[in-house]
């Protein structure tokens, strides 16, 4: 089948097909007389085993050692399982970071009144780490 069936078959755009192909990701297509690609069907499985791969957030570093055991039919499942479980830990790391943030801006969103004055707890925090503009005294000053 040519790019465009194989793209509709894998669900990978022809573009992806076509920049995989050329990092060497996938096995490269057959050409026909003509130069163009052809895709079988074991070129499919592993277009879409990408396709799932990705989806799943995997780095193409981690898709390309996937790919390699998966081919391998002698693999130990350790390996495999060896990936997932580091790639779990990152989403886990990221995740948690994640909340961290959504927690800080939650608890900024509530500190702010979200009037017309011009104070407000969420420009002080992210300005935090900067100079300050205005003395420290002056501040305490206007809020008095």
């Amino acid at each position: 089948m040519n790019i465009g069936q194989a793209s509709k078959a894998s669900g990978v755009t022809t573009k992806m097909i076509r920049y995989y192909d050329e990092i060497g990701l996938v096995r490269p297509a057959s050409r026909t007389d003509s130069n163009y690609r052809e895709y079988d069907a074991r070129q499919i499985n592993e277009l879409r085993f990408i396709k799932r791969a990705r989806s799943l957030g995997f780095s193409m570093d981690e898709i390309t050692q996937l790919l390699s055991l998966w081919r391998d039919r002698e693999r130990p499942s350790r390996e495999v399982k060896a990936i997932a479980d580091r790639h779990v830990a990152d989403l886990d790391a990221r995740i948690a970071e994640m909340q961290a943030m959504a927690d800080t801006l939650r608890h900024l969103s509530h500190c702010c009144a979200g009037d017309d004055r011009p104070e407000c707890p969420i420009l002080a925090d992210l300005t935090a780490g900067a100079e300050p503009t205005t003395p420290p005294e002056r501040v305490k000053a206007r809020a008095r």
